[in-house]
């Protein structure tokens, strides 16, 4: 039963009718108000008329030779006059009152009322379940990633599959030998169409989704596995079970270009905030770091801005919020249960909740104040919250074991989870696409920032095909091979009229 509601059986006594009981409490004013459609106004009926109409009207429509024509004629006269041609008896009301016009006619504009906004329905059961056999079932890592072409990647063993959400279509894009597997982790390119795969040999890949080809493999980096992975446009951040923490730029050959060493322990999650100033990491230390790009250093290890230490668990689960660019959430693991809300700038908590379970993913409703946590033993169920009051909005129940991954579409309406049971499951958590906010566009492809060329040149000047703004002047026949970066926006239009001029 909810709370607040009154059983009425269980004290034996019959509620009574609210208006009888509603109108007992109201002061009479007058006998013209308080009436009833069912009882009938003593004040408004006429005992005489009623009197003959049930004695002497019947005696003459018994008897109508009794009745001559000059007789009817002074009966209808005197009905008449004494405003006896009624058909009703009984007066159940009186006129309605004249109606008082409640706005002046000099009130010109009229203020229409806010209406409601009306509750959204929460699904709470899966829209769609398929198989995943194989999911490594370790709470460190990362396998399961949605880009936004809108195609999911999940690791499956030493096996990377790609699931089109569009068709549905299913598509096999590496599979490792044990050498170098398992997969120990998956993140899309913002392009949606590069893919990095951390494995378990401490190597990561990068692949082209759409050739089905490996572009590069990033070496040397880590000593051992590779669980999580992070975009920061072409930066990719690598965190290893060695604790330490690499940005590497794909697009150079020596490509690490910063380290972050903090944790002691394997670092099991890794995000940027939107602008791309913050990296915040989690471990199995227990710590949670907050990283300033600013600072960065690419001779020796960063210093932290801020390593908060409340947690008392493995630090896996980390969200920015979408709508407030220095807060950040994180969920703690089995012995520490809690969500907590960071004020990155001054490294400050500022809430904690206790979830009563391992807290393994989180992910923000992009249109809605909301917050989406996954967790383990013993429900491990999916928990929708109401932010900032972190109310439950609804707890979501399907999978059998611990809800290790989380993943959101594009459109930021659907959420993928995967959970130790070996199944993926899809829920409509956020609303559906028609009636949502569109998700923001993706950062650009990280690749097409710098253009790579080894070739001849055989004229004075060239255009570059991959940017069609940049040219490049060297002498002919000379070898060249050169990485450009795009160029702002006043050089590019200063190159485009040199273009046209040649």
């Amino acid at each position: 039963m909810d709370a607040g509601s009154v059983n009425n059986s269980s004290t034996g006594k019959t509620r009574t009718r609210c208006p009888l009981q509603e109108q007992q409490l109201l002061q009479r004013k007058s006998s013209r108000e308080n009436l009833d459609r069912f009882i009938p106004n003593r004040s408004a009926m006429d005992f005489d008329y009623a009197h003959y109409m049930l004695t002497e009207g019947r005696k003459d429509k018994e008897n109508p030779a009794a009745s001559s024509p000059s007789r009817e004629a002074y009966r209808k006269q005197l009905a008449e006059t004494f405003n006896m041609n009624r058909t009703r008896i009984l007066a159940f009301k009186n006129k309605p009152p004249t109606p008082v016009e409640a706005i002046p006619n000099n009130f010109s504009a009229v203020q229409q009322p806010k209406t409601a906004k009306p509750r959204r329905h929460v699904l709470q059961t899966s829209e769609r379940t398929l198989d995943a056999p194989d999911l490594v079932d370790d709470y460190y890592l990362n396998l399961l990633d949605w880009g936004s072409s809108n195609v999911l990647a999940i690791a499956l063993g030493n096996t990377v599959y790609l699931w089109d959400a569009t068709d549905g279509a299913t598509s096999e894009l590496v599979t490792l030998d044990d050498e170098n597997g398992p997969v120990t982790s998956v993140k899309w390119a913002p392009d949606g169409r590069h893919i990095a795969i951390g494995l378990n040999n401490s190597d990561v890949q990068l692949w082209d989704s759409t050739a089905n080809r490996q572009l590069r493999s990033l070496k040397g980096g880590h000593q051992s596995r590779v669980g999580s992975l992070d975009w920061n446009n072409h930066i990719l951040t690598t965190g290893g079970m060695d604790g330490q923490i690499i940005n590497s730029d794909v697009r150079v050959r020596s490509h690490i270009v910063e380290t972050y060493r903090g944790h002691h322990q394997e670092v099991c999650g890794l995000k940027w905030s939107a602008s791309g100033q913050q990296l915040a990491s989690g471990g199995n230390d227990n710590l949670l770091h907050i990283w300033d790009r600013s600072t960065a250093s690419s001779n020796s290890p960063t210093q932290w801005l801020h390593r908060l230490e409340d947690h008392t668990a493995a630090v896996k689960a980390l969200a920015w919020c979408p709508f407030q660019g220095n807060l950040l959430a994180s969920g703690g693991g089995g012995s520490d249960r809690c969500i907590k809300f960071w004020n990155t700038h001054t490294g400050a908590c500022l809430n904690s909740i206790d979830t009563g379970s391992q807290v393994c993913a989180l992910l923000w409703n992009k249109n809605e104040r909301e917050l989406l946590s996954s967790h383990g033993f013993t429900q491990n169920q999916l928990t929708l919250w109401k932010y900032p009051s972190m109310v439950k909005i609804a707890e979501l129940t399907g999978h059998t074991s611990r809800v290790l991954f989380m993943a959101q579409s594009p459109d930021g309406c659907t959420i993928a989870s995967a959970a130790g049971d070996e199944t993926l499951r899809f829920w409509n958590v956020f609303g559906t696409p028609e009636v949502a906010k569109p998700a923001p566009k993706a950062n650009s492809e990280p690749f097409a920032r710098v253009n790579r060329i080894q070739n001849r040149c055989d004229s004075t000047s060239f255009r570059l095909f991959a940017n069609p703004t940049a040219y490049i002047n060297c002498s002919p026949g000379a070898t060249f091979g050169l990485a450009i970066d795009t160029l702002d926006t006043e050089k590019l239009l200063q190159e485009r009229r040199l273009g046209h001029e040649a």
